[in-house]
């Protein structure tokens, strides 16, 4: 991984996961193998700045004493009333959403998903191909008891992305949709679940209508280069109520493996 956190030497294990056939077969090798309690999961085209896992480890140690027995943890998710929680940098888009305390959320965006390997959770292999097993990871945990939360240790989704959703993600929608029908109605970062699945046919005719009809893509390119953004955003930070999350300190640093699941 190029991210400035894991440059140096670390005490935390990489896990490389590619090749598979789904992100939930990928996530459930790297759980096996990990030799941490603690699991970073992430895509590989995810940033971390130096600072990141110590601010990881003051999140932990806040959220210890809040709610020790913490399911799911990530960097970008909705509530059930579909409001946006998290603080991260996406590539063409920006800075989303705003710093704050852990805040509790339905489910998780799986460009970061962090659990404990104690906990027992596990990915749900029946969910193929590589799309909503950050929101069914969380409808796992609560079923459990277990709440998620989005944290506010910055980030960069440095990503290309295409608007129109492939036909697989629609098909793990019906998937989550009858697997958690009792759930329902179930909020993503991308798009709500429903019993009448109304808004999964709302967005199909949108991407027909601007495909065939406006003969238009929405498409957002990575940044050349990531370390850049990065110190921009940093250098605007020292001017405003965002720079405690920015700031460039150190700490203890818990021990993690990271998971990268690379997918073409």
């Amino acid at each position: 991984m190029a991210s400035p956190c894991l440059v140096n030497p670390h005490p935390h294990q990489i896990l490389l996961q590619e090749n598979f056939s789904s992100a939930a077969e990928a996530y459930n090798d790297a759980i096996d193998k990990s030799v941490n309690d603690l699991i970073v999961f992430c895509h590989q085209d995810m940033f971390f700045p130096r600072p990141w896992i110590s601010q990881l480890q003051r999140t932990l140690d806040r959220l210890g004493t809040r709610d020790p027995k913490w399911g799911v943890l990530g960097c970008s998710g909705v509530t059930g009333d579909g409001e946006y929680r998290g603080y991260v940098y996406s590539s063409g888009v920006g800075m989303i959403g705003a710093p704050s305390e852990p805040a509790e959320v339905q489910t998780l965006d799986e460009i970061v998903l962090i659990l404990r390997k104690s906990s027992g959770l596990r990915f749900d292999e029946g969910l193929r191909h590589f799309h909503l097993y950050g929101a069914d990871i969380c409808l796992r945990a609560a079923m459990r008891g277990m709440k998620s939360y989005a944290i506010s240790v910055v980030c960069i989704h440095n990503t290309y992305q295409n608007y129109n959703l492939p036909n697989e993600f629609f098909e793990c929608c019906e998937y989550v949709r009858r697997v958690w029908r009792a759930s329902l109605p179930i909020q993503t970062t991308c798009i709500r679940i429903t019993g009448s699945n109304i808004p999964i046919y709302l967005r199909r005719l949108k991407q027909i209508y601007f495909k065939h009809i406006r003969r238009k893509e929405y498409e957002v390119f990575r940044a050349e280069d990531v370390t850049q953004v990065f110190e921009e955003l940093s250098r605007r930070a020292q001017t405003s109520d965002h720079a405690l999350f920015l700031a460039l300190s150190e700490g203890g640093e818990v021990s993690a493996s990271a998971v990268v699941l690379r997918h073409l």
